[in-house]
């Protein structure tokens, strides 16, 4: 026989979670992001979101060979493709999409973006003038279209009378 002849118990307190106190909270993890997830919540390509990353709208992180976006990313993304609606150039969106990023006052950031709708204004107004103008144009031609059909639909009916 070994050194104790007579078996020995010992009670192990051992618990398989950690203690509440120490166990960190549940939303300590940021959300997270895949592409697939992205690309299917705002109706758009896994392509665009590389494009975006590509021109420097977006900074995924990697795991291993994956994407992997924050909360901040689909911020940005949601920002840039509102820009894309009301129809401002990647230069304009990234100008923009990257002052929100800054912790500064957002006076310059208000003042910006309010420069840059004002030029997106008046270019669309213009946009509508001259859209105004080629569809009167048009409207000219096609007059003219018909007046010229029915004179050539005229003489010709009078070309097919048979002469008395």
């Amino acid at each position: 026989m070994g050194i104790f002849a007579d078996p020995v118990y010992v009670y192990v307190n051992v618990s398989l979670t950690m203690p509440t106190a120490v166990r960190p909270p549940a939303s300590s993890h940021p959300p997270s992001f895949s592409i697939t997830q992205l690309a299917a919540e705002f109706d758009i390509t896994a392509r665009a979101i590389r494009f975006y990353e590509d021109v420097g709208l977006l900074t995924p992180l990697r795991a291993g060979r994956n994407r992997v976006y924050t909360q901040r990313d689909r911020t940005r993304l949601k920002l840039t493709l509102r820009g894309k609606r009301l129809g401002l150039s990647l230069l304009e969106i990234k100008q923009l999409v990257d002052m929100y990023d800054s912790p500064s006052d957002t006076t310059s950031q208000l003042t910006a973006f309010l420069g840059v709708l004002g030029e997106h204004r008046r270019q669309l107004e213009q946009q509508r003038e001259d859209i105004e103008i080629t569809l009167a144009e048009i409207s000219q031609h096609e007059e003219r279209c018909k007046t010229l059909l029915a004179r050539g639909a005229a003489r010709k009916r009078t070309l097919r009378r048979p002469k008395p």
